[in-house]
């Protein structure tokens, strides 16, 4: 082993570094000077505050401390790095500190150091939990973040969540006013102001500066960065996670929203009104009076494994620019922290509603005008899971006429189809001619082949309306019914020991029930539907795929459904079971088969009806295609 021994290297290092220590504990002691301009910092404060008690309209200003003489030193020390900002860390405020305010809905929590928003609660709404209750917190443990990037004149860049705001809190009125000022001066400051009014969402939100003209740069507008990483609020994390997204509105109330499927960037084509980072039941909107010009968006779905990433949703990035106005910034913007409800979004007449996925063109519209209104009166006087149950009988049976036309034009079809089967032996080898003469056929028994197409395709819209309103319905929350515990997601009645793709890891009861209805409707309407069509070329191949439809429906429900949430599973169930019932009563109560034909032989004695303008086309076509095949023929 060596032996230790006398190191003069060692030594001479430990004497160097001592005496540095040394030297610099000797410089950092304030002068004369520094303490003189310190007593009258103290005493320019202390004439603040008491002008500040003075003023009738503020109140509960928050105490200043005294500052110290380590203040001033920090000053020095800072000037460079910060510029006029320095100011700011010499202030009481300086230090790991908040301010909460809070009405009856939301609470609100500021840090001095950044001055935003910390923690964002909802006070009246608690998110999925085994076990304990917890309020649903849109912002907490640093999942969000606000910072202005400030170009100095000097060309320095300082972010300002690292620097420190003094807080301010007074009343005006009803009204609780949060001031975060980040000082450069005694008169030059960012100033953050939040206004939270009695029960309401919607929190005031300015920025403006003053005396900044000689600090920043103004040549180019501040960089806005707003982020925030969603947690996880619902039962579901792919049915929360399928519903969140990144959505603005631009220009004139133009609307659109960020991919929210892997990545997303964009930048906005046209000024930028409001910015949203929706959840699925809960959002955080930033909106201005001032619209900023184009703006970057990014959306990263958070959720790569749903065994595995069971907190976090997305990550939302929104980078708007700030613009100078006389060598200042000014504007009046608001935060909304509260429920995806439509109702309540559109109560501030911002225009906030657009970020509920109703649907586009017709489909929206329904929800708009008939589904939102109806549902909401239902609700608001029965337990949620029945209104659903008569809410779907209502709309069946405002559609029973159209479902009673469609049935009805199938019975014709299938009293015609023996005259149709025998001009299509007569005329096998003659496709065009068949095609005319069954079209002869139709206009002289009065029966119109497009008249069980039409009623369906207007029921399209309302099938697919259902799709779009119960998964936004923010009423369907937590609501209970028979054994769904939260008819806004899925109703596990087992849970699997094990995953299957594409179904999940659970049974869903109201799926499986919705599928059995769909299967006896199907079986019950395609036979009828294959004795109506007529016998062509091909017949046995549509056929087959009937047979298909009617067991692959079923499992398509069976298996898209058992992760969707239990009211639209609930809606199809019961819309199923209706549309059996009244089909069974029109075919075997109201439509009488025997009537129909008598009808039809009746129709045939007298002169034909004039074709429609469709029918007349395309027999005007079948004419010009046979003359064209007469014509090569000759050839």
């Amino acid at each position: 082993m060596e032996e230790k021994k006398f190191d003069l290297n060692s030594i001479i290092g430990f004497v160097l570094i001592f005496g540095i220590l040394i030297w610099i504990m000797y410089q950092n002691q304030p002068s004369d000077k520094e303490i003189a301009a310190e007593k009258a910092k103290k005493e320019l404060v202390a004439k603040q505050e008491a002008q500040a008690k003075a003023d009738k309209t503020k109140t509960a200003v928050l105490p200043v401390a005294a500052a110290t003489p380590g203040d001033t030193v920090q000053l020095a020390q800072l000037q460079k790095t910060l510029g006029g900002f320095a100011y700011s860390a010499t202030l009481p405020s300086a230090k790991e500190s908040f301010t909460t305010i809070e009405n009856e809905k939301i609470r609100l929590k500021i840090a001095n150091k950044g001055g935003y928003i910390v923690e964002a609660t909802l006070k009246e709404f608690e998110k999925f939990h085994k076990g304990s209750k917890q309020l649903v917190e849109l912002i907490k443990d640093n999942n969000a973040n606000l910072n202005i990037q400030l170009q100095t004149t000097d060309n320095r860049t300082l972010n300002s969540k690292d620097l420190f705001f003094e807080p301010t809190l007074t009343k005006v009125g009803a009204d609780q006013v949060l001031s975060m000022r980040l000082k450069a001066g005694a008169n030059e400051f960012l100033e953050y102001k939040y206004i939270l009014k009695p029960n309401d969402y919607l929190v005031g939100f300015d920025i403006r500066s003053q005396g900044l003209n000689k600090v920043l740069n103004s040549s180019k507008p501040l960089d806005l960065v707003w982020d925030l990483k969603t947690y996880r609020n619902e039962k579901s994390v792919a049915y929360d996670n399928r519903f969140t997204e990144l959505d603005y509105e631009y220009g004139d109330e133009k609307y659109s929203n960020v991919s929210n499927h892997g990545q997303g960037k964009e930048e906005t084509p046209e000024k930028v009104s409001y910015i949203a980072f929706k959840q699925h039941f809960f959002t955080t909107i930033l909106s201005t009076d001032k619209p900023f010009e184009k703006s970057k968006l990014q959306s990263d779905d958070l959720v790569k494994d749903e065994k595995i990433d069971t907190v976090f949703t997305k990550q939302f990035k929104a980078t708007v620019p700030l613009a100078f106005s006389n060598g200042e910034i000014d504007y009046k913007m608001n935060w909304y922290f509260g429920p995806s409800d439509y109702k309540v979004l559109k109560s501030y007449d911002k225009n906030f509603q657009k970020i509920i996925p109703l649907g586009w063109g017709i489909f929206g519209w329904i929800n708009k005008l008939i589904f939102i209104p109806l549902f909401g009166f239902l609700s608001s006087y029965i337990a949620y899971g029945i209104a659903i149950i008569i809410f779907t009988i209502l709309i069946k049976l405002a559609m029973s006429p159209i479902t009673y036309k469609s049935f009805l034009s199938q019975a014709k079809m299938k009293v015609l189809r023996p005259e149709i089967t025998e001009l299509g032996e007569k005329f096998k080898k003659d496709p065009m001619k068949k095609q005319q003469e069954t079209m002869k056929l139709y206009n002289k028994a009065g029966v119109n082949p497009m008249a069980g197409c039409i009623p369906a395709l207007i029921q399209l819209p309302f099938m697919y309306a259902s799709f779009q309103f119960f998964p936004s319905a923010f009423e369907l929350r937590q609501k209970s019914f028979l054994w769904a515990d939260d008819l806004s997601s899925f109703d596990s009645v087992v849970k699997l020991p094990f995953h299957i793709p594409l179904y999940g890891d659970h049974i869903s009861l109201f799926p499986i029930l919705a599928a059995i209805a769909i299967f006896f409707y199907m079986k019950m309407t395609s036979g009828d539907q294959q004795m109506a069509a007529p016998q062509q070329e091909g017949m046995p191949d549509m056929a087959k795929m009937m047979k298909i439809m009617i067991y692959v429906s079923p499992l398509m429900m069976l298996i898209f459904f058992n992760s969707y949430g239990a009211g639209l599973s609930l809606y199809n169930f019961i819309s199923n079971l209706i549309t059996i019932g009244i089909m069974f009563v029109i075919k075997n109560y109201i439509v009488d088969t025997d009537k129909i034909h008598a009808q039809i032989q009746e129709n045939k004695l007298k002169e034909p009806k004039k074709p429609s303008k469709f029918q007349q086309r395309l027999q005007d076509v079948m004419e010009q295609q046979e003359a064209a095949k007469a014509q090569n023929k000759k050839k």
